[in-house]
């Protein structure tokens, strides 16, 4: 027999979902709990802090004894009953990992409701939802009359559910069925979405040979801030800035962001590290190789929405170098190894506060670069006839299965496609904290440049200096600000050697009002060797600091092209990037 849940939302604009589950015997006691994490997004969120108002019976609605085992577990005392728990679930977060009920709709991740039992697991789980008046509900699940269906607790949890009053988009893209469910009014093109989405897909489809599934489902939220998406074996969730849609460089990383996670549909959900099989939904779940998994997506997100065309090669170099600009400005390079990185995700990525840019890098950025630079070596070492897309073909024939990718599997795959030694490079791009060794652009005619930054926010690097800009580079204090207060001081920076830090509210600069979110533009202004003095308030504490500014470190990163390119670095160029040559500078 299944385990079955009933989904009510009676009263949408109090947030609670109102749900039952019921788990056949089996046979003495049961233990049941909720996960503590959502697969995809790497730390503990206590999804049982929701629930409430929690009841355990029999059938006949008589009350079973049960022992709390800890903050999301239960032993219930069930002999031979089925049993039922009744309890409502308080959902008012909106991000694609968690659950949203109000009044216009209802999203929920399975992790955030569905108490499973380990002794059950592996049986088919049912879902039936009771949806106000007029909305329906859309997951990727198949729908068997009232219910749907999953053939384990892993595939429910890995299908989010969207109920509402939403009509879906339907569309076939590589011979497969897709669906497209909007919500927050999101101001875009339907026509130009699936037309876009269907090129990204079948570019993804053909370097797999195929799609693995049956049916796709993109639920695509739009907000006034936030971007960010969760894959799924059949779906997934997006959420991204409404305004973003209507600018062409908005658009352009909203489709980078769909190809990113519809890619996950190989290159995590199904080649997944050999560690997170099976997952266990009660504690942290560690692997070192999330620089693959999510920055090796990283790297492809970009690259395929660029093969599909619809980004330009030029455009596709000035973000590369953005992604290479965003790490050079991240001092926690040099401290916390990439696999580390990926090992301590829990505790680090997605928990960052204002000392995590000194201390911690991102598994996605430099995972990011790292594959970028691995598909240039296997390129180079075996003539341009393979690449990192031999390696993922590779990684799809022996372990697509889900079996599981051993932590030095990447390696030993991506050695053996380029049929020679990676181990140097592995060891100092895994588990060094020295800078990259960029030399490898040479092979498709490029060098990373440096250059310091214009102070204005919106220098992200990825391009050359302006030519517009003649004056001498101002000096340089080393934070990071937010409104009136500092929220980062960068290691090595003449704030941090003055005594600056985090949650100082400034107040003045050189006895002039001034506020945070100038005071990096008024230092500017100076020269480096120029000492100022910065008035500020620390714990209600008037307080001033004489700080003596430096020269802006060249942090901006692009790629030019070499001055004499060869036709073999001409056609090494085209093999990777599908156009020609002459089609490599980087464009704002």
């Amino acid at each position: 027999m299944p385990v079955t849940y009933r989904v009510a939302m009676p009263q949408p604009h109090s947030h609670l979902f109102e749900v039952e589950a019921i788990f056949p015997s089996a046979g003495g006691e049961l233990t049941v709990g909720l996960p503590v994490w959502t697969p995809g997004s790497y730390l503990v969120r206590e999804y049982s802090r929701h629930v409430q108002d929690l009841r355990v019976t029999n059938t006949a609605g008589e009350p079973l004894s049960y022992e709390r085992l800890d903050k999301r577990a239960l032993r219930i005392n069930a002999g031979n009953a089925t049993v039922h728990l009744k309890y409502r679930v308080y959902a008012n977060e909106l991000t694609v990992r968690t659950s949203h009920l109000d009044a216009s709709h209802g999203y929920f991740n399975g992790a955030t409701l569905f108490f499973y039992s380990e002794q059950l697991r592996f049986r088919p789980h049912h879902v039936a939802i009771d949806a106000p008046k007029g909305w329906r509900a859309t997951v990727s699940l198949e729908q068997r009359g009232d219910e749907f269906i999953a053939p384990n607790y892993d595939e429910l949890v890995d299908s989010p559910f969207e109920v509402g009053p939403h009509t879906p988009i339907h569309f076939n893209a590589a011979g497969v069925p897709h669906e497209i469910v909007l919500w927050g009014e999101p101001q875009l093109d339907e026509k130009k979405l699936v037309a876009d989405l269907t090129r990204v897909i079948e570019v993804e489809a053909a370097m797999f040979d195929g799609l693995p599934m049956q049916r796709y489902v993109f639920f695509i939220y739009g907000t006034d801030k936030g971007r960010g998406g969760l894959e799924h074996k059949g779906s997934t969730a997006l959420l991204y800035p409404r305004a973003g849609f209507s600018t062409s460089k908005g658009w352009e990383d909203f489709l980078t962001l769909c190809a990113h996670e519809y890619f996950h549909l190989w290159n995590v959900k199904r080649i997944k590290p050999r560690r997170l099989v099976p997952f266990d939904y009660s504690q942290e779940n560690y692997t070192q190789l999330l620089w693959f998994f999510e920055g090796g997506t990283s790297y492809y997100d970009n690259l395929l929405v660029r093969r599909a065309g619809l980004m330009t090669a030029a455009r596709y170099l000035t973000r590369f170098g953005e992604s290479l600009t965003s790490l050079h400005t991240t001092p926690g390079r040099a401290v916390l190894p990439l696999t580390d990185a990926s090992w301590l995700s829990w505790i680090k990525h997605y928990r960052p506060d204002e000392n995590s840019p000194n201390s911690a890098i991102s598994y996605y950025l430099k995972g990011e670069i790292v594959c970028a630079l691995l598909d240039l070596h296997v390129r180079r070492a075996t003539g341009d006839s393979k690449s990192l897309d031999d390696v993922l073909t590779q990684l799809w024939k022996r372990y697509g299965d889900e079996s599981g990718v051993p932590e030095d599997g990447v390696e030993k795959i991506a050695t053996e496609v380029a049929g020679a030694s990676l181990q140097p490079f592995f060891d100092h791009a895994l588990r060094g904290t020295g800078e990259l060794d960029y030399s490898i652009f040479s092979h498709v005619g490029l060098e990373v440049r440096f250059r310091p930054r214009d102070v204005s926010a919106t220098d992200k690097g990825g391009t050359p200096p302006r030519k517009s800009a003649e004056k001498s580079p101002g000096g340089w204090l080393g934070v990071v600000t937010r409104s009136a207060t500092i929220a980062t001081v960068l290691e090595g920076s003449p704030a941090l050697q003055a005594g600056l830090a985090p949650d100082d509210e400034i107040v003045a600069l050189d006895g002039f009002k001034c506020d945070a979110a100038n005071l990096v533009t008024r230092c500017d202004e100076k020269k480096p060797g120029e000492t100022v003095k910065v008035t500020l308030f620390r714990r209600e504490k008037l307080m001033e600091l004489s700080i003596t500014l430096e020269a802006k470190p060249s942090d901006g990163v692009y790629l030019a092209r070499v001055d004499a390119p060869t036709e073999a670095q001409r056609a090494a160029y085209k093999a990777w990037l599908g156009t020609a040559w002459e089609e490599t500078e980087a464009k704002s």
